[in-house]
């Protein structure tokens, strides 16, 4: 059964994923606040940015500003009803495992590609221009961990494509 959003959640026993979500969630918030300064008085000054997924074309590297999804209900909304988004943002969906991804364009109001990214940080695959306001599936043959959802046509107008590797940083600055 798919959400609203066309996030298809892995069909495992409830306590499994319960577990696995708790893990993740307990594991973000950690690296949140060692990336914050909350875990010792050594930090005097913070200063907090945007997390930043940057893909090495091989020609240069290409920063996106993201918004994170990482619940259930943030991969649900994702970037429905937005009317713009700017060339240098995007959402980061977050899933627990590598496994096939499936998302639809329902409530998306803009064009959007979907960069699927394995575990090893490389990309698996890109739909490109997906149409605004659809049912049809959007996903990529090979298991992804996370989708990184951009404004439509940039990755071919930055070069981006399969098997270039992908970086992640935090977001965060303690001084």
């Amino acid at each position: 059964m798919r959400s609203s959003r066309g996030f298809v959640p892995r069909r495992a026993s409830a306590s499994v994923s319960v577990s696995a979500w708790s893990v993740a969630r307990r594991a973000l918030l950690l690296l949140t606040m060692v990336a914050l300064g909350a875990a010792g008085p050594a930090c005097k000054t913070v200063r907090t940015r945007t997390p930043t997924v940057t893909v090495d074309t091989g020609e240069r590297k290409v920063p996106f500003k993201v918004e994170l999804a990482i619940t259930p209900q943030e991969h649900e909304r994702g970037l429905m009803y937005r009317e713009h988004l700017a060339p240098d943002a995007g959402m980061l969906f977050i899933s627990e495992s590598p496994r096939r991804q499936v998302f639809w364009m329902k409530n998306t109001l803009i064009p959007l590609d979907m960069i699927f990214i394995g575990a090893d940080w490389r990309i698996a695959g890109i739909v490109e221009n997906a149409e605004p306001k659809t049912l049809s599936a959007r996903e990529v043959a090979a298991p992804s961990q996370y989708v990184l959802e951009i404004g439509g046509g940039l990755s071919a107008r930055y070069g981006i494509r399969a098997g270039q590797a992908v970086d992640f940083q935090a977001g965060a600055t303690a001084k």
